[in-house]
């Protein structure tokens, strides 16, 4: 069971921090967990966040699996090993930065870097009970993270509490500044498909908080989810396609790569369209609320045996996806629930808000432990 890909000791004596395996680090080779980039060069520069992350005096002590070639949402990988889901074990970690996630779980970094193309920073921070930010599209760099050109994915932390995941973010976005908690906020309230029981958990502690809430309907919001997917396949087989000619890319990942090849212009283009209407939506509902909520996951996460299926169990990703294509920050906060399984809360900010929202979580999760006083 692989956390840890590569071990390393670079940088000073703050935060001990573990990155991705798809984020450059100068003198290691980025292989994205896939035998077929087993022989890929070393890289000659850290990437951006890496470099930040040094300057700010961090400890770099590791590279992380991932589903391979981060294209999948379970974090199963039958070459590097599975991450062990640390609190929740037989569980999946969640994908595709699965060991992003259990690293932090499992209390081997204070907080660790990973990728969200289609939620694969927020749903492995649901799986494994720790929280997990995608900022603003473009708000923290890509330079030195694969693959090159993504108009999807952004670089998020993962920390096990609220205040380490503003550290993390003040650390790689020089242009992050923690906000105060607000005065007043008002939560709209996303009407979405998902296990009751989960509904329960997050309809309870939304309750708690004290905080104005209302109902928010997206019209386009399962169209958002399918034009990601569109999106994602795309650029996905724009960068790696090239990688099923070696003949060792996972057989799971392999046929997903192979039928994302298939995504046509007239697809491509009808997800754009999407894009722009399901963006323009999520705007007008966030003039009127200052956070939009929702789960992170539709249901607990998988058993590890019920998890086989890469392409079966898409459907974990149906309520972070839409945000990917649209841009929005988004973060999952932990609960627990009766069955004493990890259930996520998804708050989305307005483009830019990533100060706000994390600032709007910090005011929810006070006013919810004062009430269990």
């Amino acid at each position: 069971m692989s956390i840890i890909v590569e071990t390393l000791d670079l940088g000073g004596d703050g935060p001990r921090v573990m990155v991705k395996d798809t984020i450059d680090v100068a003198g290691s080779a980025t292989r994205a967990s896939s035998p077929a980039l087993q022989d890929a060069p070393l890289a000659d520069q850290h990437a951006e966040v890496v470099r930040l992350l040094l300057k700010a005096g961090a400890r770099l002590t590791g590279k992380v699996g991932l589903h391979e070639l981060a294209f999948g949402t379970t974090g199963i990988n039958h070459h590097t090993g599975t991450a062990a889901n640390p609190r929740f074990p037989g569980r999946i970690p969640g994908g595709s930065s699965s060991g992003s996630a259990a690293a932090v779980a499992m209390g081997l970094a204070d907080f660790s870097l990973g990728t969200d193309t289609g939620g694969s920073v927020r749903v492995p921070a649901a799986c494994c009970g720790v929280f997990g930010f995608k900022p603003t599209f473009g708000r923290v760099s890509r330079v030195g993270v694969m693959p090159t050109h993504t108009s999807l994915d952004c670089v998020g932390p993962f920390a096990a509490s609220l205040p380490m995941l503003v550290r993390a973010m003040s650390m790689i976005d020089p242009t992050f500044v923690p906000a105060q908690v607000p005065g007043s906020v008002r939560i709209g309230v996303l009407r979405v498909t998902a296990e009751a029981a989960i509904q329960k958990v997050l309809h309870a502690t939304l309750a708690a908080s004290g905080l104005a809430l209302g109902n928010v309907e997206l019209q386009h919001f399962g169209a958002a989810y399918d034009a990601g997917m569109a999106v994602i396949n795309r650029e996905t087989f724009a960068a790696c396609g090239h990688l099923l000619e070696t003949g060792k890319v996972g057989a799971d990942i392999a046929g997903r790569l192979a039928a994302a090849g298939q995504t046509s212009d007239a697809a491509l283009a009808e997800a754009e369209l999407v894009r722009e209407r399901f963006t323009a939506e999520v705007d007008q509902a966030l003039a009127s609320f200052d956070v939009l909520a929702l789960p992170t996951l539709p249901d607990f996460p998988l058993r590890l045996e019920d998890a086989a299926d890469t392409r079966a169990v898409l459907g974990m990703t149906s309520l972070v996806r839409p945000f990917n294509l649209s841009g929005h920050p988004a973060l999952s906060i932990p609960l627990g629930s009766e069955a004493g399984l990890p259930v996520g809360l998804q708050l989305v900010a307005a483009k830019g808000a990533d100060e706000k929202l994390l600032a709007i979580a910090e005011r929810l999760l006070l006013n919810v432990q004062r009430g269990e006083v």
